[in-house]
C-alpha cells in the first residue's frame, strides 16, 4: 500500500455531529448506478444512527434508478449537476440557482458528499453552503476553504468505494461494521423474473458498460453465449434500450438458447433475474455491482481503466478476470493506446472460468 501524505494543516474536523437528533439529511452522490449501490452499506448505518431523520439522496438520473432498491432512503433528487458533466456542455447561472433553491427549500440539517478519490466534493459543498445547510461533510486532499464544515483529508486513495464511503461516515461518528451490498427486490419483480426465466437453468450476460474502454468485445461475448448455450444453459442477455444492437449481436451467438432482454426489464426485475441465474458475466459496470449485491456467482471482466481494489465485486461467489497491463489504470473512456490489451481475453478462457465458478458455487 502506498504511503499517504500527511494531514493538511487546514483540514477541518468539525464539532461532533449529533445524528440522532436530526430530521432531514442530504446525501450527495451524483454518479452512476453502481456508485449509488456502493454507498448502500453506509446508508444503512446512517439510518440506524439517525432513525428519526429523512435521508434524501442527490444523484444523477442514472443513479436514481438504484434508489427503489435501497431501503434506507426516503427520497431522491435526480439532477444532472454540472461538476459531473463529462460531455463538455454549457452551464447556466439559472440552472445552478435552481439547484440551490431546491436544496434550500428542503431545510436540510446536514449534507454528506460522497466521492471517489479523483472527484472533488467542493462544488457540491459550495451548493450546500449557498443552500444554508449548516453541517457539510466530505473527503478531499485538495484545499477548499471552509465550504466543508467537516473536511476529511486522509482517506486512502486505493480503498474500495464501499470502504471509502464507510470510512468517511466513521470519521463523522457513525461506524459501518456491515459492508456487504444488498438490494430489496419487490415480489412483483420476482414473479416477472420467473415468467421470463422459465424452469431451465440460465446464465445472465450483461455486455454493456458506461464507456467503450470497459467493454469486452461484443464478438467475444457472442462466442461466450454460444459456449454457455452448448453447456446446457439458457442465455439471457440484458442491456438498456440504447444497447439494443449490442445485445442482439451477443444474443445471436447463443442461437436458440439466447433470450434478448434489451430494454425489456426494469432494474428490479433485472436484479431478480440475476439472483436466479447460475452464473452471470459482466464488464466493470453498474450491472456488475447489482450482480454483486444479489450474490449470484459472478465473473467480472475487469478493464484496466480502474484499480481492482476500488471497484471489484466482493461477494463470496465472485471472481475477476483481466489481463495486467503497464498502462493501467488509465481512467480513460476509450483505450488511449488503441489496443485494449487489458481485455484481450479469449471467449474459451472466459467460458472455462465461468463454468468452473458455476460448478463451485452449486456444489
Amino acid at each position: 500500500m502506498c504511503p499517504q501524505p500527511p494531514a493538511h494543516p487546514a483540514a477541518l474536523r468539525g464539532a461532533p455531529i449529533h445524528w440522532a437528533g436530526m430530521e432531514r439529511i442530504l446525501l450527495v452522490r451524483p454518479d452512476n448506478l453502481g456508485d449509488v449501490l456502493m454507498i448502500g452499506p453506509t446508508l444503512r448505518a446512517l439510518r440506524s444512527a439517525a432513525p428519526g431523520a429523512r435521508l434524501e439522496l442527490l444523484t444523477s438520473p442514472s443513479g436514481a434508478a438504484a434508489v427503489p432498491l435501497l431501503d434506507s432512503l426516503d427520497a431522491c433528487l435526480a439532477e444532472s449537476v454540472p461538476w459531473q458533466d463529462v460531455s463538455g456542455g454549457s452551464v447556466t447561472p439559472e440552472s445552478l440557482h435552481r439547484l440551490v433553491a431546491r436544496l434550500a427549500a428542503r431545510s436540510y440539517q446536514a449534507a454528506v458528499v460522497f466521492t471517489s478519490f479523483s472527484q472533488s466534493p467542493w462544488p457540491a459543498a459550495y451548493a450546500c453552503a449557498l443552500a444554508e445547510i449548516p453541517v457539510r461533510a466530505g473527503a478531499s486532499r485538495e484545499f477548499g476553504g471552509a465550504l466543508l464544515t467537516h473536511w476529511i483529508d486522509d482517506l486512502p486513495d486505493e480503498a474500495h468505494q464501499v470502504d471509502r464511503a464507510a470510512e468517511l461516515l466513521k470519521r463523522l461518528g457513525v461506524p459501518v461494521p456491515e459492508r456487504a451490498l444488498r438490494v430489496k427486490i419487490p415480489r412483483q419483480a420476482e414473479l416477472d423474473a420467473q415468467a421470463i426465466a422459465g424452469p431451465r437453468p440460465y446464465a445472465m450476460l450483461l455486455p454493456g458498460a458506461s464507456c467503450a474502454s470497459r467493454r469486452w468485445p461484443p464478438r467475444r461475448f457472442a462466442e461466450l453465449a454460444g459456449r454457455l448455450g452448448s453447456a446446457g444453459l439458457r442465455v439471457l442477455v440484458a442491456g438498456t434500450a440504447r444497447e439494443h444492437d449490442l445485445v442482439r449481436q451477443v444474443c445471436a451467438g447463443a442461437g436458440p438458447a439466447g433470450v434478448d432482454l434489451a430494454g425489456a426489464v426494469d432494474l428490479a426485475t433485472l436484479a431478480a433475474l440475476l439472483r436466479g441465474a447460475e452464473i452471470a458475466v459482466t464488464n466493470n459496470s453498474g450491472g456488475m455491482h447489482l450482480a454483486d449485491a444479489v450474490g449470484v456467482p459472478l465473473l467480472a471482466l475487469f478493464a484496466g481503466t480502474e484499480r481492482e481494489s476500488e471497484y471489484r465485486p466482493r461477494s463470496a461467489h465472485s471472481q475477476v478476470l483481466r489481463r495486467p497491463t503497464p498502462c493501467a489504470p488509465c481512467r480513460a473512456f476509450d483505450c488511449p493506446l488503441g489496443h485494449h490489451e487489458c481485455l484481450d481475453i479469449t471467449a474459451a478462457r472466459v467460458a472455462d472460468v465461468a463454468l468452473a465458478l458455476r460448478a463451485r458455487s452449486t456444489a
